[in-house]
């Protein structure tokens, strides 16, 4: 890029790095933002985790600091496998319908108050049918929810089935073939994921991959909170899309190569990895790395509750620990919707809503408002 071509986006940094970091965090609690990789269960609310398991009947604190203290994992766990314990009371309060219905309507509307204007969730059906719901029926109720919550908040939501390493080969193909009789009610994608290292080969769920993709529905799957840059390779080679968390492939750059050259976009949580020891610390997160290398990224929390975590939040860790620019956090921020899973009839009317918006910020660097610029150079 010609030297005077980059003026404007180094006077543009020079502006944000001058902020104040109050009148920049309202910057990016202002800002319209897309989350891509949100877990239903790892973001109960306390009051109502509260609720539930009084109303259930489920043995698990009675107070509001004792419920945040369960529900929140540690900053840093030793392992995915230690993190993912943080999941058990949820999954154990969310095993009927009414619970799930109320849910992801909660979560919609509370990803709307922070300016969260596309968001997609994903939940595991066969890990809420302990209590004989089915699930077709955790399917419907999630819908529901997410349905509700769109309505009441504006926002545009879509939903992504996620079967689990851990479960049979056949369950989960069976559960392709039952998430795509619901693409007519905001399911587009399936996923995969569970725990990496007691489950390390995802292949044995190809059929279940292959299925859901044959049923027109699209593929993400997560790799890299255990086994490095092998695992992002391994789940690269199953042809997903996307690609949820895959921090380690910046340790091979022909696997680095290899996702710009397919456009397989990385969905990363920076917080997240912290928690699960995939990195040490946000400040070596390597979020600005992988984005100026020219992989694809996006920007998201994964689980709000259990981090104890906003996307607002987050982006400003992008900002201020991990070291993007206020432009470059713009372009990633935009980038979600370029690679997210709901149709182009959806999408379009967004993508002109944040640039109109962006438009406006000069501290968002010259091309704010114009068009997508494409993967960073």
């Amino acid at each position: 890029m010609p030297t005077e071509s980059r003026e404007p986006a180094r006077a543009a940094a020079a502006t944000a790095a001058a902020m104040s970091l109050p009148a920049l965090r309202r910057l990016v609690a202002a800002m319209p933002k897309a989350e891509l990789h949100l877990h239903l269960d790892g973001a109960l609310r306390v009051d109502t985790a509260l609720d539930l398991a009084r109303s259930r009947r489920v043995d698990a604190p009675r107070t509001w600091a004792g419920m945040h203290a369960v529900l929140a994992a540690a900053p840093g766990c030793s392992s995915q496998a230690e993190l993912l314990t943080a999941f058990d009371l949820p999954i154990a309060l969310l095993q009927d319908a009414a619970a799930l219905e109320r849910v992801a309507r909660e979560l919609v509307e509370a990803k709307a108050a922070d300016r969260v204007r596309y968001l997609e969730v994903r939940w595991a059906p066969l890990l809420h049918t302990a209590r004989g719901l089915s699930p077709a029926g955790a399917i419907a109720a999630v819908a529901d929810g997410a349905a509700e919550g769109a309505r009441a908040s504006g926002a545009t939501v879509r939903l992504i089935a996620t079967a689990m390493r851990s479960h049979e080969p056949a369950a989960n193909l069976e559960l392709a073939r039952l998430a795509a009789g619901f693409r007519d009610r905001g399911l587009v994608g399936f996923d995969l994921a569970g725990p990496e290292e007691a489950h390390p080969d995802a292949a044995v769920h190809r059929g279940a991959l292959a299925a859901a993709r044959d049923a027109g529905l699209h593929l993400t799957i997560h790799a890299g909170e255990w086994g490095g840059a092998a695992q992002v390779r391994a789940a690269l080679d199953l042809g997903p899309e996307r690609i949820a968390h895959g921090a380690p492939a910046i340790d091979d750059l022909d696997l680095c190569a290899e996702l710009r050259r397919r456009g397989v976009s990385l969905d990363l949580c920076p917080t997240s990895n912290v928690q699960a020891g995939v990195v040490a610390s946000l400040a070596d997160h390597p979020l600005a790395a992988l984005h100026r290398g020219g992989v694809p990224v996006t920007l998201s929390t994964d689980d709000p509750t259990v981090s104890d975590l906003t996307l607002s939040e987050e982006y400003l860790n992008a900002v201020t620990r991990i070291g993007l620019t206020l432009p470059e956090l713009w372009t990633v921020d935009r980038r979600a919707l370029e690679v997210a899973f709901a149709d182009e009839t959806a999408l379009a009317p967004l993508r002109a809503e944040l640039a109109a918006w962006g438009g406006g910020i000069p501290e968002l660097g010259p091309a704010a408002g114009e068009p997508y610029p494409g993967p960073a150079a």
